[in-house]
C-alpha cells in the first residue's frame, strides 16, 4: 500500500499543523513529515508528501527523503494535484490518497484507488496513537454489554442493507491503515 499525501491540503485541514504553519511554511511542513514518519514506523505502508512548488518552487521538480518518507515539490508552473494524479495513474488500486479536495478525490476514485479526507486521516493516526499508548485488549472497543441490549432472537423485516462495492473496498483499505 502507498499513502500519498497531498501536504498543504492535510496541513490546512488539521488544526494541529496549522498552528505551526502559522509560524512559517517551512514550520508547517517539518510537523507534518514527524507527524506521518511516526505513523510510518508503526505501519510500515511507503508514504509520499507532495507539496505545491508552483509559484515559486524550482523550474524542475523535486524529491526529498526525511524521516523514511518521500516527499515531492511539483515544478514551477505545476500544482501538487498534477504531481497526484500522476502517481495515481501510474500505481492505480494500491494507492490511498489523502486530501480533502474532492477532484482529486474522485480522479482516485475512478482509477481504483482509496481517497480519505484528511480529517478522516488525522483522526485514525490519533486513534492508533492511542491504541498503541493504552495497553487494555479492544476486543469489545466501545461497546458496554447491557441487558436491555441483548435481542437475541429477533427476526429482521425488510432488504438487508448492504454497501456496494466500492465502499466494501474503501473500508478494507481504511481498516488496514
Amino acid at each position: 500500500m502507498h499513502i500519498i499525501i497531498d501536504g498543504y491540503n492535510l496541513i490546512r485541514q488539521s488544526v494541529a499543523l496549522r498552528r505551526y504553519e502559522r509560524f512559517s511554511l517551512e514550520e508547517g511542513r517539518k510537523a507534518l513529515i514527524r507527524f506521518t514518519s511516526l505513523y510510518k514506523r508503526r505501519k510500515g505502508h511507503k508514504v509520499t508528501v507532495v507539496f505545491d512548488g508552483w509559484e515559486g518552487g524550482p523550474a524542475e521538480e523535486e524529491r526529498d527523503r526525511q524521516e523514511g518518507i518521500d516527499i515531492v515539490y511539483s515544478r514551477r508552473g505545476e500544482k501538487a494535484d498534477d504531481v497526484i494524479k500522476r502517481m495515481v495513474q501510474h500505481r492505480g488500486e494500491e494507492s490511498v490518497v489523502v486530501t480533502s479536495d474532492r477532484d482529486i478525490a474522485d480522479f482516485v476514485s475512478r482509477r481504483g484507488g482509496t481517497a480519505v479526507s484528511s480529517q478522516e486521516f488525522e483522526a485514525l493516526i490519533d486513534r492508533d496513537k492511542d491504541r498503541m499508548s493504552d495497553p487494555r485488549p479492544r476486543s469489545d472497543e466501545g461497546y458496554d454489554k447491557d441487558e436491555n441490549d441483548v435481542r437475541e432472537g429477533v427476526k429482521r423485516k425488510g432488504p438487508s442493507r448492504r454497501l456496494s462495492r466500492k465502499k466494501k473496498t474503501a473500508m478494507v483499505t481504511l481498516r488496514k491503515l
